[in-house]
């Protein structure tokens, strides 16, 4: 497709969330940013940044929209470039992997994930490559949603950090 690639990495929106497990979709967006010498700016409701790729367009998206309304932003924002569900990675956490592991899925259901819930829906599709960055799940399950929007602990940094570059791997892998 010539208008290229768009991935997307899923978050809530302002500083208090940034830094949180539900964020960390976005953490790879700002590692792939870096990488590909782009800078973030404001385009409606995303933060984009373009960049190349082996000579190929890249669009990078983080939503500004509150997780569980993420579809509308990206299937508006895949409008705006002539791209279709088969140009898109979506990028986000998975509270059903361990802490740092990073998977691949070429399709699926959302499996629980209220944004991924969303793209779905808003794209009409379950056909979206994606990287999934594991979280970890809390001991009680009624703590998910607290869970998620906690911040990483001191010690799991280092493996967040290292999932984070390998998940932008996985991003340049699936781009190439």
């Amino acid at each position: 497709m010539a208008h290229g690639r768009v991935v997307v990495g899923l978050g809530n929106p302002g500083p208090e969330y940034r830094d949180t497990r539900h964020n960390v979709g976005q953490r790879v967006l700002d590692l792939l940013a870096k990488s590909l010498r782009a800078s973030w700016r404001r385009d409606g409701s995303a933060a984009v940044a373009r960049g190349r790729w082996r000579g190929e367009p890249v669009r990078l998206i983080k939503p500004i929209s509150f997780m569980n309304e993420s579809g509308p932003v990206v299937a508006k924002a895949l409008r705006r470039v002539e791209a279709g569900p088969a140009d898109l990675i979506l990028v986000y956490d998975d509270i059903d992997l361990p802490l740092g592991t990073v998977r691949l899925r070429m399709k699926g259901s959302h499996g629980g994930h209220k944004g991924v819930r969303s793209v779905i829906e808003a794209l009409g599709t379950q056909e979206i490559k994606r990287v999934k960055v594991g979280i970890g799940r809390p001991d009680q399950k009624d703590d998910v949603p607290d869970h998620v929007l906690t911040s990483f602990e001191r010690d799991e940094l280092p493996a967040v950090d290292a999932a984070v570059a390998e998940a932008a791997e996985r991003v340049l892998a699936l781009l190439s």
